[in-house]
């Protein structure tokens, strides 16, 4: 018995060694054709996903190149901005000063003039002396009236305004805007402009060279143009001026119709007459005509009666040639007479 169990125990274990390497080899070649597949779906999947991985690679790039522009075209916003930063200061260093002022609003001054079509009707005066008996321009009115204009550009606190950052400083800034454009409005008014032209303009024209001054100053004080009008000085910006300057290019208009109507009408009336002395010296003529045209027809009557039978007679006597002698012709049509009204005046003649 004990032989007999242990050869069966042999078999036993020698067929489960057996079974256990079939599984084995089994179990490898499946890890095997796992792994294959796994290798091939991979590079399946990586070929599929190249496309994308492509344009994911162009989209970076292009990212790139634009962050790069976006860096340069900031770089030289920020190299412009402060080009401007400087030149904005220099401008407004400038506008400090009381001739770069003055000379801005002269300028704005002929240009507003020249917009207006008024350069023609306009005598400016720039400010080369300390003279401050003339005004900036002086506009000629239709019927010989004139009207002073004076360029004034009060800047200093205005600019204190905009440069404020605190809106206390800001207002007390502007309050003082306010009253320095008043302070100009009680100088034009001791000017007395007025009493240097004749005829005497009734108003003189402060003009400022920009909307926002004037709004500004407004703010602060709305009373502001009724006062300066009671002063007889007219506050007034571009767009003012030019609406003032072109009603009076409108009034020059009119007038130079009115000029041009009455001297076509005193045209017509001397064309009319000269019409009219013509006309009598046309009658004249033909009343002349007439005359002549009877004394021919008497000539001709004289001949065919008197002289025309004497030679008929000589040349049956021998006397003279062969050849007939002429025979005129009589004119019956009488010359037309003009007709002229009967109530014309004759007029004399040279």
């Amino acid at each position: 018995m004990g032989a007999a169990t242990f050869w069966i125990a042999i078999v036993l274990a020698a067929v489960a060694g057996v079974t256990l390497a079939v599984v084995w080899m089994k179990a490898r070649l499946a890890a095997q054709s796992t792994a294959r597949t796994i290798a091939n779906d991979a590079r399946t999947a990586a070929e599929a996903a190249r496309p994308m991985v492509d344009a994911l690679a162009r989209i970076e790039s292009q990212m790139r190149e634009i962050e790069s522009q976006r860096q340069h075209a900031l770089g030289g916003l920020e190299a412009h901005l402060a080009t401007l930063s400087k030149d904005t200061l220099a401008l407004s260093q400038a506008l400090r000063g009381p001739n770069s002022r003055g000379r801005w609003g002269e300028l704005t001054l002929r240009r507003v003039a020249e917009l207006a079509g008024m350069a023609p009707y306009c005598d400016f005066f720039e400010q080369q002396t300390e003279d401050r008996r003339r005004p900036d321009m002086l506009v000629k009115l239709p019927g010989g009236r004139t009207l002073a204009v004076d360029a004034k550009a009060p800047l200093s606190a205005y600019l204190d305004a905009e440069e404020a950052q605190d809106p206390a400083a800001r207002a007390a800034a502007m309050d003082r805007h306010a009253q320095q454009l008043w302070r100009h409005v009680m100088d034009l008014s001791t000017r007395e402009y007025w009493a240097q032209f004749d005829p005497a303009p009734e108003m003189v024209v402060l003009f400022l060279p920009g909307e926002h001054f004037m709004s500004a100053a407004l703010e602060r004080n709305r009373d502001l143009l009724e006062s300066a009008l009671a002063k007889k000085v007219l506050l007034a910006t571009p767009v003012t001026l030019v609406s003032i300057l072109k009603g009076v290019s409108y009034g020059w208009r009119q007038e130079r119709l009115a000029k041009n109507a009455e001297e076509l009408r005193r045209i017509a009336g001397e064309f009319h007459e000269r019409v009219r002395a013509f006309a009598e010296y046309y009658a004249d003529s033909g009343r002349h005509l007439s005359k002549a045209i009877e004394a021919y027809n008497r000539s001709v009557a004289s001949w065919d009666a008197r002289l025309l039978p004497s030679l008929k007679r000589m040349r049956e006597l021998g006397v003279g040639g062969s050849a007939e002698p002429p025979q005129p012709a009589r004119i019956d049509a009488a010359a037309r007479q003009p007709e002229l009204p009967e109530d014309a005046a004759r007029i004399p003649r040279a």
